[in-house]
């Protein structure tokens, strides 16, 4: 089953392409000279003799970019799943993330370039030179004491579908963590119901807050594995018993990492978040290098009812870490865990709270995590017709039907139970409507029907998955689980690739419950306004709030939303006239949370500082955008979180040895790399590197406001 708004996105690609009048030769004529160049006067194999046996540390190189990752964005059913494994471990899911976009002048950022037929121009890549692949912890801890004592940045990669370039940087030691060791094969632990109490060296404490969450089984993680590896683990496990027993919330495509994707939030509309709550909220412990050198485990140990409060979980009170006594040793059955030493001035409630909602690769790097498990529930997927004439005609009815399922159910005649039960992904067109146990999804659409006098359309609304039928896939992996005569028989299907997001230049706002409240017209606004190419991403309710430990970064506007809906990042009505409807912004000094952070892409702000009801300009350079406008990791955060956050990552990283793109700290003026000798290099970088980054974002824009 293909579904609707995934075959839009596909027949956006090559559209995309063809606006972006750009061609692998010319991109290859880039030939920045890096590689065994970048910092040979430190003593690499002093890193390379303490590695494991099956760990790697290679030289890299613009070239080896270009020959690995572009030719598969040529390909018909091009696939992250044929760039995760390339040899020097430099791909991306988007061509444009492996560029400086830093760079990029705003104020080139217009038709002019992007139709002038300039496509002499080269792009200035963001690549790092130096890539390991570690095996195991010692060979990340190894790591960043080798980058600790020589002053160098660590940049962190699982699968490359960062959306800002986050897990890619020039003058970096990329640490790829696809060949680190895979728990989840093996990972799922049934915990003992009779252990409740927490082991000093934190072995049982996943399972124990786990019970205490009244739930019974958890799954360790890699830092290295992504959702397809994690979701094939579950689907073995299920199919190995007489009836189908786990379920895991996660991310929607097969490619995309936990280690992405939870810490900045985790949206899972088609995977129960609304029943569950968010990514962030699965997490039970975390396991991971620091900056600082050790290697730490940690979660919660105390923790207080919070159900009289509406929480469907305790509220957590105290966390607890443990440090590895030797950090050296490579077999884990060896690994020792005790009491951190008297120097060790991390405070790990305060690491807790900003890794699970503070966005990956800034604090340090995950080496595992267990998440929680829940108890399978019957799956239901209920999908838009396109291929009647009539339905494709309804389809704006479509669209306020599924507003009010999610949204306003009482106007369905929908308990509000039985609209949780189900979620959806956001998209181009309509997606579908992916249900977890009790739902009333077919007697709401003939609810709507009636009430929109227009019972001649129930045929366009297809009931495409049930689970209680043997023919039928059992959960929403097995829907993705690609046949044997795909190129990757058996995997996990991800979204394809592109040249860039396409959320890009747009901003994902969160849309608060009480604005739609207010009237059944907000609702009629949100779909009419052309907030953006992208629907609403119904993936909020009661469980995003309640789920919540009350310890993590996400905001409460994140908790409290009705949904997400993208809007162009340059539609100044969202601003002047939605926004100040929308949130209370009576405190100058506190501006709100109001982005969401998964995809969130690069170069988006918020408006300008001294006017909250007007937008931030593209045509402003990007110097001048920081000076005058709210910044993007504000509008996500809010005010109040982004300065916990920033203060967390000055304790836990104060020579900033973790500075990726859009990260928390990346945009304090304290997060410059140190100033070292580094040998000189002839460089013959493009020089309108700024100038090509900006057409093609504008391109993009063009291409965005022509499908509106």
């Amino acid at each position: 089953m293909v579904s609707f708004a995934r075959a839009a996105r596909r027949l956006i690609l090559p559209t995309a392409l063809a606006c972006a009048n750009t061609s692998t030769s010319f991109v290859a004529a880039a030939s920045e000279p890096t590689g065994s160049g970048w910092r040979n006067d430190l003593n690499w194999s002093a890193l390379e003799s303490q590695l494991s046996p099956s760990a790697s540390l290679i030289d890299t190189s613009i070239e080896n970019y270009v020959e690995e990752c572009l030719p598969e964005f040529s390909e018909e059913s091009s696939t992250n799943h044929a760039l995760i494994n390339q040899e020097h471990g430099v791909c991306m899911s988007y061509v444009i993330t492996a560029w400086d976009l830093t760079r990029a002048n705003m104020t080139k950022m217009n038709q002019d370039y992007a139709f002038n037929g300039k496509t002499d121009v080269e792009p200035s890549y963001n690549l790092p030179s130096k890539v390991l692949f570690p095996s195991v912890a010692s060979d990340v801890i190894h790591a960043i004491q080798f980058a600790e004592k020589h002053h160098l940045e660590i940049s962190i990669k699982n699968s490359g579908h960062s959306f800002s370039g986050a897990s890619t940087k020039k003058d970096t030691l990329l640490l790829n963590m696809n060949q680190y060791t895979h728990y989840a094969p093996s990972g799922i632990t049934d915990c003992d119901p009779m252990g409740t109490t927490v082991a000093d060296d934190l072995s049982n404490q996943a399972c124990v807050l786990a019970l205490a969450r009244n739930k019974s089984n958890v799954i360790r993680v890699g830092g290295g594995e992504n959702w397809d590896k994690v979701y094939r683990a579950v689907i073995a496990a299920n199919k190995a018993l007489e009836k189908y027993k786990y379920h895991i919330v996660g991310g929607a495509a097969g490619t995309v990492s936990p280690m992405g994707w939870t810490w900045q939030g985790g949206n899972a509309g088609t995977t129960g978040d609304r029943l569950y709550g968010k990514g962030v909220d699965q997490v039970l412990q975390v396991e991971m290098g620091l900056p600082n050198g050790y290697h730490v485990k940690f979660g919660p140990t105390e923790w207080e009812d919070a159900s009289a409060e509406g929480f469907a979980v305790p509220r957590t009170k105290v966390v607890s870490g443990v440090c590895r006594s030797n950090p050296e040793e490579q077999d884990e059955e060896k690994w020792i865990w005790d009491v951190c030493p008297e120097d060790f001035d991390v405070d790990f409630m305060d690491l807790w709270f900003a890794v699970r909602g503070g966005g990956g690769g800034t604090y340090g790097v995950v080496t595992s995590v267990f998440l929680q498990l829940h108890e399978y529930l019957p799956y239901n997927v209920y999908e838009f017709s396109p291929s009647v004439e009539e339905c494709s005609a309804f389809l704006p009815k479509l669209q306020q039907f599924q507003a009010k399922y999610f949204m306003a159910p009482s106007l369905l005649n929908v308990t509000k139970e039985m609209s949780l039960a189900c979620g959806s992904a956001g998209g181009v067109g309509l997606s579908d409507l992916h249900c977890y146990g009790e739902e009333g999804v077919m007697q709401a659409w003939t609810n709507f029907l009636e009430l929109s006098n227009s019972t001649e359309a129930v045929a366009c609304l297809l009931h495409s998955v049930d689970s209680s039928s043997d023919e039928s896939p059992r959960s929403y992996p097995e829907v993705l689980l690609m046949d044997e005569n795909s190129r990757f028989p058996g995997k996990v299907e991800d979204d394809g690739l592109m040249w860039f997001p396409t959320q890009i230049g747009t901003a994902n706002v969160l849309v608060p419950q009480p604005w739609v409240d207010e009237s059944e017209e907000n609702i009629d606004i949100l779909l009419s306004m052309g907030m953006g190419m992208l629907l609403p991403y119904y993936a909020y309710g009661v469980a995003t709030s309640s789920f919540s430990d009350q310890a993590n970064s996400l905001p409460q506007s994140l908790r409290d939303a009705a949904t997400m809906a993208s809007y162009l990042a340059g539609y100044n009505v969202f601003w002047s006239d939605l926004f100040p409807k929308m949130y209370d912004i009576s405190d100058k000094t506190m501006f709100p949370a109001v982005f969401q952070a998964n995809h969130a892409t690069f170069g988006v702000a918020g408006p300008r500082k001294d006017d909250w009801t007007k937008y931030c300009p593209w045509e402003w350079t990007l110097e001048e955008r920081k000076e005058k406008c709210i910044s993007g990791q504000e509008a996500i955060y809010g005010t109040e979180v982004l300065r916990r956050l920033e203060a967390i990552k000055l304790a836990v990283d104060p020579g900033f040895m973790f500075n990726c793109t859009d990260c928390i700290g990346n945009n304090l003026d304290l997060a410059k790399t140190p100033e070292v000798e580094v040998p000189p290099v002839e460089s013959v970088a493009a020089s309108f590197a700024s100038t090509y980054a900006a057409a093609i974002f504008a391109t993009v824009l063009y291409f965005c406001l022509s499908l509106f």
